[in-house]
C-alpha cells in the first residue's frame, strides 16, 4: 500500500507540472491558437510575457511557480499523514514530486510534450524546499528585470544566484546533498535557455515591456 501512495503521488506531480497554462491562458483570454508558433516558440511564462505582456505573463508565472509549489510541499506532507513515508524522508520526495512537476512543465503530457523551460516551476518547487533562499533570488529576478528587461536573462541570474547562496553560512542547508541539487537546477535551466543566450549575444532576444510602459 505505500507504493501505491507513493506512486499515485508522483504520477500527480507530474500530471501537475504538465498544465499547460501558458497555452490554455492564450486560447482562453486572447483567442491564440497555440503560444509555442509565437516568440521563442515555448509555453512559459518568458514567452508569455513576451507575446501576451505583463499581465498574462504575471499570471502564467504564479500559476506555473505554484505548481512547483504544491507538487514539492503538499504531495510530500500528504504521504506522511498517509504513513507511506516516514517524516525523516520528506524532503527527499519534496525534490523527487518537485522535479518531477518540472519534468512535466517541460514535456506536459496535456500539450504534446511541448512546454515551457520549467523557470517557474523550478522556482515554486524550491519555495517548497528553501524558502529563504529562494526569497533573495525572487529579489534577484526582479532588479534584473527591472534593469534589463529580459525575463531570460534574470531567469538564470535567479538560478545562479540560489545555488551560490548555498555556499554561504547563512544559507547553508543543513542537508549538505541540497548544494549539488541547486547547482544542478542552475545547469537545467541555462541549457533550457540556450537558445535565449544565443539570442542575448547576438542582441536579438526581445526585452519585456513593464507595465507603466505599454500605452
Amino acid at each position: 500500500m505505500p507504493f501505491l501512495y507513493i506512486a499515485l503521488a508522483l504520477l500527480a506531480a507530474y500530471l501537475l507540472g504538465s498544465i499547460p497554462t501558458a497555452l490554455w491562458v492564450g486560447r482562453r483570454f486572447f483567442k491564440l491558437a497555440d503560444i509555442r508558433e509565437h516568440g521563442s516558440g515555448n509555453a512559459g511564462a518568458t514567452n508569455t510575457f513576451r507575446v501576451l505582456g505583463p499581465k498574462a505573463g504575471s499570471f502564467v508565472l504564479f500559476v506555473d511557480a505554484l505548481k512547483g509549489f504544491v507538487a514539492a510541499f503538499f504531495l510530500p506532507q500528504w504521504l506522511v499523514a498517509q504513513g507511506a513515508i516516514a517524516p525523516e524522508h520528506e524532503l527527499y520526495y519534496r525534490l523527487a514530486c518537485g522535479a518531477l512537476a518540472v519534468v512535466g512543465h517541460i514535456y506536459p503530457v496535456f500539450a504534446q510534450f511541448r512546454g515551457g523551460k520549467g523557470v517557474a516551476t523550478i522556482l515554486g518547487m524550491m519555495l517548497g524546499v528553501a524558502p529563504a533562499t529562494v526569497g533573495v533570488c525572487i529579489l534577484v529576478f526582479i532588479v534584473m528585470l527591472l534593469l534589463f528587461r529580459f525575463v531570460s536573462l534574470a531567469s538564470m541570474t535567479a538560478g545562479v544566484t540560489f545555488a551560490l547562496l548555498q555556499l554561504l553560512p547563512q544559507f547553508r542547508p543543513a542537508q549538505p546533498f541540497l548544494v549539488y541539487v541547486g547547482f544542478l537546477l542552475a545547469a537545467l535551466l541555462i541549457y533550457t535557455h540556450r537558445a535565449n543566450i544565443g539570442r542575448l549575444r547576438s542582441g536579438t532576444e526581445s526585452r519585456v515591456p513593464m507595465p507603466w510602459e505599454r500605452k
